[in-house]
């Protein structure tokens, strides 16, 4: 990788610091502000977004930190900052359409164009050695080939940890499929690091597993899984009441609903800036690519600084289709 710049790191501004958004004249750039929220995918695009604005446009970008509310709610109710990269919607989806009905917020793109996925999956390699199994159903069919970890007679489906809402939707599916009727036991992981160690290991000993997992994720796109079909639609309100509820006393089969993940800006940022708009509007990835850079960035204990530079020198099919030939000229020449 070339030398990194390391200067400029704008990380440690709270957003009640921020003073009010400079506007340049138009055919500039100017000052922008972006949220660098605290979970890998976003921090990436947001350094992504730096890079590019930066060095292709001649915009002068800082860097605040931000999570899903702190940055939803500065941006609604105080206007900074001007970016949110990577807001995934069903945290915020009834405040955020009310904002954006009344002219605070505006939805640029759709940055992950898969929407962020949840569901049950199983390793490739099991996938491709039976491709007879597509669905919830054909997977619980056949336990031998998912065996628990402490009981090999029978089959195990992995857990959330303790704590997460998806541990409470992964037991409810159980209980819906009649798992433990088909010779499985839910198999408790403990921890995010015993899931993910869980996944790691059958892949190391190319054993069968199944469970809960999301994408875009490092361990997804280091360990190439399929995610089963739920074989039924999903039916958003018996979701909202029962599936995702721990009180669900007769859950059904039901797919997880695919999460949309919006990058959201704010109205004045949206008028008045017409040159970082049109590229926002053009900036998306594929659950792949961003699970591909968060394995490399996991493996290389890389900051998001250091991703966003593997990103823009390896994926540059990706990222040109968003730029100009001569912004992407600018772009390659700083890297």
């Amino acid at each position: 990788m070339n030398k990194l710049k390391l200067a400029g790191l704008a990380l440690a501004f709270p957003l009640t610091a921020l003073a009010a958004p400079a506007f340049a004249a138009d055919g500039e750039c100017g000052s922008v502000t972006e949220a660098e929220m605290n979970w890998a995918s976003a921090g990436v695009a947001a350094w992504v977004d730096k890079i590019i604005l930066e060095n292709g446009y001649g915009c002068d970008v800082t860097l605040v930190t931000g999570d899903t509310m702190p940055t939803f709610t500065s941006m609604n109710e105080k206007g900074e900052p001007d970016i949110a990269p990577e807001l995934w919607v069903n945290a915020v989806k009834v405040a955020l359409d009310k904002a954006v009905s009344e002219d605070r917020l505006v939805i640029a793109a759709e940055i992950l164009k898969d929407g962020g996925e949840e569901g049950w999956w199983i390793p490739k390699y099991v996938a491709d050695a039976h491709p007879e199994i597509k669905t919830v159903d054909d997977a619980l069919a056949h336990p031998e080939l998912f065996p628990d970890p402490e009981e090999p007679s029978m089959g195990g489906v992995y857990n959330c940890p303790s704590g997460w809402n998806c541990q409470i939707s992964t037991a409810n599916r159980f209980k819906a499929h009649k798992a433990e009727e088909k010779g499985f036991k839910l198999v408790d992981t403990g921890s995010a690091a015993g899931l993910d160690g869980s996944i790691a290991n059958a892949y190391e000993s190319k054993k069968g597993w199944l469970g809960y997992y999301w994408a875009p994720t490092a361990i997804l796109g280091k360990y190439p899984m399929v995610k089963l079909d739920a074989g039924v639609p999903n039916d958003k309100q018996a979701w909202d009441e029962c599936n995702s509820q721990a009180d669900c006393v007769d859950p059904k089969p039901n797919a997880y609903p695919t999460s949309d993940v919006y990058t959201v800006v704010t109205k004045e940022f949206s008028e008045k800036n017409a040159i970082a708009m049109d590229y926002l509007s053009k900036r998306e990835w594929s659950n792949k690519t961003v699970g591909e850079f968060l394995a490399w960035q996991a493996d290389n204990q890389g900051t998001n600084e250091d991703t966003a530079y593997y990103f823009l020198e390896n994926y540059p099919d990706v990222w040109k289709a968003w730029v100009s030939e001569d912004v992407a000229k600018k772009v390659e020449d700083a890297l």
